[in-house]
């Protein structure tokens, strides 16, 4: 444990780094700590918490907190992390890939949605939101891209949601980078 008298200030690890802007981005800064963020995917806009100040200069993004508080330090991470992602977003977007395990299971593209075939008793039609796209590449592989990283996060989650890999066969949908581990099942616990 640490005394408070020998306590020192602490250095942000991800919030002090600077966030360097490319040539094809543009970041606007607005009225309460409001961020647009402009590139040739299109813009994003998110507004910030007041206690951390924003500064744009040269194309060089800096993240200041009000104090050493660790609500401070927490939220000065937390921005520089989101307004990277923003210009990571505008400029080469983000992907997800997901996986259909099991017999019969499949994915077929009806207009920018989906037709699922999970094993249900019909098939199940999964429309995404307007900035996101997916693409089904195969009939077992889908692929989610958008430039809101938290957007393409959540439908891919809802996608794995609508039949989550099973443990005892893996069948399922799943994260193509995902490692599903499987249960012995009855007839090894009889051995």
């Amino acid at each position: 444990m640490v005394s408070k008298a020998t306590k020192k200030t602490v250095v942000a690890r991800i919030g002090s780094k600077p966030i360097i802007l490319g040539s094809n981005v543009e970041l606007t800064l607005g009225h309460e700590n409001l961020v647009t963020v402009k590139g040739p995917s299109g813009s994003l806009s998110q507004m910030f918490h007041s206690d951390v100040t924003i500064k744009h200069t040269d194309g060089v993004v800096l993240i200041e907190r009000a104090s050493d508080l660790r609500k401070h330090r927490a939220l000065q991470g937390l921005t520089r992390a989101l307004i990277q992602n923003m210009v990571i977003g505008v400029t080469d977007g983000f992907r997800k890939t997901l996986d259909i395990v099991g017999t019969g299971y499949r994915a077929e593209q009806s207009g920018d949605g989906l037709n699922l075939q999970l094993g249900f008793s019909h098939p199940v039609v999964f429309n995404p939101p307007d900035d996101v796209s997916l693409v089904a590449e195969s009939p077992t592989r889908i692929l989610i891209s958008g430039m809101d990283k938290q957007k393409v996060g959540q439908v891919a989650a809802d996608i794995r949601n609508i039949r989550p890999p099973e443990p005892y066969k893996g069948k399922g949908i799943r994260y193509s980078d995902e490692q599903v581990r499987l249960k012995p099942g009855k007839a090894a616990a009889r051995k």
